[in-house]
């Protein structure tokens, strides 16, 4: 269901398989497992093509909810533009940083080593 490598000091996380509803909370509890344990890290998160589903945007969107709530900077890759309105419409940035989504892996990751920096 996902992948992860760190690569310029930032987490990247790859889902690459659309979670179900069913399978939405485990790839919350994996995706917020990764932050605590790299934290803090910043995180990238790819969304492939097979994975732009509802029940991934929810998990991803609860993974930021924890990433907030810890001050680690969060981003989402995606190709699809109509995932990427609805990261950005539906993430809640009142609790910290907000959600950046981005078309590209190379421009995430290195904007995020950027900020970390």
């Amino acid at each position: 269901m996902l992948s992860h490598t760190l690569e310029h000091g930032v987490l990247v996380i790859t889902v690459d398989q659309d979670p179900g509803i069913a399978g939405r909370a485990a790839l919350s509890t994996h995706i917020t497992n990764l932050v605590d344990a790299h934290q803090p890290t910043p995180v990238v998160i790819v969304l492939t093509e097979d994975a732009s589903s509802g029940a991934a945007v929810s998990a991803v969107l609860r993974a930021h909810q924890w990433c907030s709530r810890l001050g680690v900077l969060m981003s989402v890759v995606t190709h699809s533009a109509p995932v990427r309105r609805l990261l950005e419409n539906n993430a809640d940035s009142s609790a910290g940083p907000r959600l950046v989504v981005h078309a590209r892996v190379d421009t995430a990751i290195t904007t995020a080593f950027t900020a970390a920096a």
